[in-house]
């Protein structure tokens, strides 16, 4: 017989909207337990485009109000967490004047349409409107419209049939997952009677006791409510749970990461946002020193069986060189594939990029109780601050309890007392290179990974000069050591893809995993790194 510990709430699953619910249940005083199968965000959130946007295309699709909390969710990240969520300049290229217009139009009311060339105009009305939806929080510059030859002088590589293009902005996320560990790091400072778990099964449920496994042992837990946050696993998890459910349906979105310096030259910084001739929208822009290219839209029944096909690729290489035709991508410049299944609802939709990426809340109950299961679907990275507040309120009705503290405008992480200008920023890693002994431009390049959380690893060096690894210069033996002692990775991948970007920026290697596992068992044993 286990011993049962009781919870106010239990978290099914680890990713963004699990995360950022545990963070805001946490505030309120809630007792809550976190259980993912995995890691932190190492699902579908580490699968996205790693964009913080307002959807610029839901608007062609009718759904003004995501729209509009995308946007102030975007505006809010870039003061909450301004270490890792950044401004993006963006073009969105158009070969016509009048194009798109009628099939605009027919969408609007909702008559299912293809609309493969957005023209001159319904961009520009697009864009206004964006402005328009983006205007609480307001943080980045209003669109403007280029016309063919302004356009083709600041960016000479793009196709000559490319007759202009709105420039508007967005923001884009250095390192997504690690906003979701900073989430969880931050929910256990503010209610230390909560616990997260990684790398733990779900084994089943008893009566009103969840049953799983971790770190070698069965463990036993009871709580008021229980939320299932396994997004396109929540079927799955339900049935565990005893739950016959289907709720999500499903579509995978891989990308590619490339290493080719004439394509990063040729973006000038900025986000190519473009339309291609079969009609889906996709995305080319700057990321770590290399590109981001995304992404497919497949409809994906079994989301542990989801990978990036060669086929996908040569789809998205061909779709870059529709609006870049004199770079061509080879297949070894692509360092890194991903994907993931976007969590959806179920549809009966024959287009799956018509299915809604909206969220919402399913309730149903465990099985002989009466306790709740919020089952919460759907969803956007940048929304999840709101699909959190969304889901704790409905918590905080079932449990009879007040909100006590709103997560609107609250920092994340590293992001406290985060300077938001450049010169703020290098006056800060200026004053902390002086203070610790480091050359300035290395504790940049700390401050821009991990905020103002950097102090906690530069105290921890005690004045000692980092070592690099030795196949990842980029990285040091000691900052490995670190995240091993304070940020819960439990394996090499955890720390390979998600506390660091050595595998997204395709830099994993025999060697490095070598070292890096050398570091972690040193690490979890207590002993000094060699």
């Amino acid at each position: 017989m286990f011993d049962t510990e009781e919870f106010d709430v239990i978290i099914l699953g680890a990713g963004i909207n699990g995360c950022g619910t545990y963070r805001d249940l946490c505030a309120q005083g809630l007792r809550c337990l976190l259980i993912e199968r995995e890691d932190f965000c190492a699902g579908a959130s580490a699968a996205s485009s790693r964009l913080m946007h307002g959807g610029l295309k839901y608007l062609e699709t009718g759904e003004f109000r995501l729209v509009r909390e995308s946007l102030i969710e975007r505006n809010m990240l870039l003061s909450t967490a301004p270490h890792l969520v950044h401004p993006l300049e963006c073009v969105v290229p158009v070969r016509s004047f009048f194009g798109g217009i009628i099939e605009s139009v027919a969408r609007f009311l909702g008559i299912k349409t293809s609309l493969s060339d957005r023209g001159f105009l319904i961009t520009a009305l697009g864009l206004a409107l964006y402005d328009i939806y983006g205007r609480a929080l307001r943080q980045m510059p209003r669109h403007r419209m280029l016309g063919r030859s302004a356009l083709h002088r600041q960016m000479p590589g793009l196709s000559a049939n490319i007759s202009g293009a709105g420039l508007y902005y967005e923001a884009h996320i250095t390192h997504a997952e690690r906003l979701g560990l900073e989430l969880v790091l931050d929910a256990e400072a503010m209610n230390k009677a909560s616990r997260s778990i990684i790398h733990a099964d779900l084994l089943g449920v008893e009566g009103d006791v969840i049953r799983y496994h971790s770190n070698g042992r069965e463990a036993c837990a009871r709580a008021t409510v229980i939320i299932n946050a396994g997004g396109a696993w929540i079927d799955r998890i339900n049935a565990q749970l005893g739950i016959r459910s289907q709720l999500m349906g499903g579509s995978r979105g891989s990308h590619l990461v490339i290493k080719n310096p004439d394509l990063s030259e040729a973006l000038a910084g900025r986000m190519i946002y473009f339309g291609s001739a079969d009609g889906r929208v996709n995305l080319i822009y700057p990321f770590a020193d290399r590109v981001l290219v995304g992404s497919t839209d497949i409809p994906n029944a079994d989301p542990d069986a989801a990978t990036c096909s060669d086929a996908e690729a040569d789809y998205l290489r061909a779709a870059v060189a529709e609006v870049l035709p004199g770079i061509p991508i080879r297949p070894d410049q692509i360092v890194q594939r991903f994907c993931g299944v976007r969590p959806l609802p179920r549809s009966d939709a024959k287009d799956i990029g018509a299915v809604t990426r909206d969220h919402s809340i399913v309730t149903l109950t465990l099985p002989e109780t009466t306790i709740p299961v919020l089952c919460l679907i759907g969803g956007k990275w940048t929304t999840f601050r709101g699909f959190s507040e969304q889901a704790t309120n409905q918590v905080l009705r079932h449990l009879g309890v007040t909100r006590k503290v709103s997560t609107a405008g609250l920092p994340i992480g590293g992001g406290f007392e985060m300077p938001r200008t450049a010169h703020g920023r290098n006056a800060l890693a200026a004053d902390l290179a002086a203070d610790f002994h480091l050359a300035q431009a290395r504790v940049a390049i700390l401050l821009a990974r991990y905020g103002t959380r950097v102090r906690d690893y530069l105290v921890s060096l005690k004045g000692d000069a980092e070592i690099p690894l030795r196949s990842c210069p980029e990285y040091s033996v000691q900052e490995i050591r670190h995240i091993c002692q304070t940020e819960r990775a439990m394996t090499v991948d955890d720390i390979l893809r998600r506390r660091t970007l050595i595998t997204l920026t395709g830099q994993d290697s025999a060697d490095v995993r070598d070292q890096v596992n050398s570091i972690l068992v040193s690490a979890q044993a207590g002993l000094p790194s060699s």
